[in-house]
């Protein structure tokens, strides 16, 4: 059964998070006076709410599958629009910003060949150190704040973190497919 976000409220929470995704492309797209501030504030709104989703679903008792569906696809639907924003606002070049985004891919098509195999790959402390260090470095090159000198460290360290995590997951990944032995 696919969840009702309105008897779901874990489920409201992330179909409120997917649904400022395109609000906030347009307040840092479009010439809006203090629209970068206010696309900042949005994207820091739609961040925070990833770990209250999460939180109500189980507090609930009321963790679903279209909810374990969502809320990744969620956090990579706003990562990836605020980057290719920010692209062709020509503040993060394209290099980096593909770095980020076909990493989350790649994990997200690692976790659904392994739930085929029916094995599990938990998010773990890497994937949450990524996970904070890119919404800092997002929030950072979308406000138009006095201190600019910070994002690009603030870039420079979600990169890492995302690449260092990614090959993690694979790394665990082949560790569970050999302890399962073959099907």
């Amino acid at each position: 059964m696919i969840g009702n976000p309105a008897a779901n409220p874990a489920l409201a929470v992330t179909s409120a998070r997917i649904l400022m995704v395109p609000g906030i492309m347009v307040l840092m797209l479009a010439d809006i006076p203090g629209g970068r501030w206010l696309a900042a504030a949005a994207y820091l709104v739609a961040a925070a709410t990833d770990s209250l989703d999460g939180w109500l679903a189980r507090s609930r008792d009321d963790v679903t599958t279209t909810g374990a569906f969502l809320d990744p696809l969620a956090d990579k639907l706003l990562v990836t629009a605020a980057l290719v924003s920010l692209v062709e606002l020509g503040e993060v070049p394209a290099w980096a910003a593909m770095v980020i985004i076909a990493r989350e891919f790649a994990v997200t098509g690692l976790r659904l060949i392994a739930a085929g195999e029916r094995l599990v790959i938990s998010a773990n402390s890497l994937g949450k150190a990524k996970t904070l260090a890119q919404n800092a470095a997002v929030i950072a090159f979308i406000a138009p704040h006095p201190w600019e000198w910070i994002n690009w460290p603030l870039l420079l360290i979600a990169l890492v973190l995302t690449t260092v995590s990614g090959v993690a997951y694979f790394v665990a990944a082949g560790r569970a497919t050999r302890l399962e032995g073959p099907a």
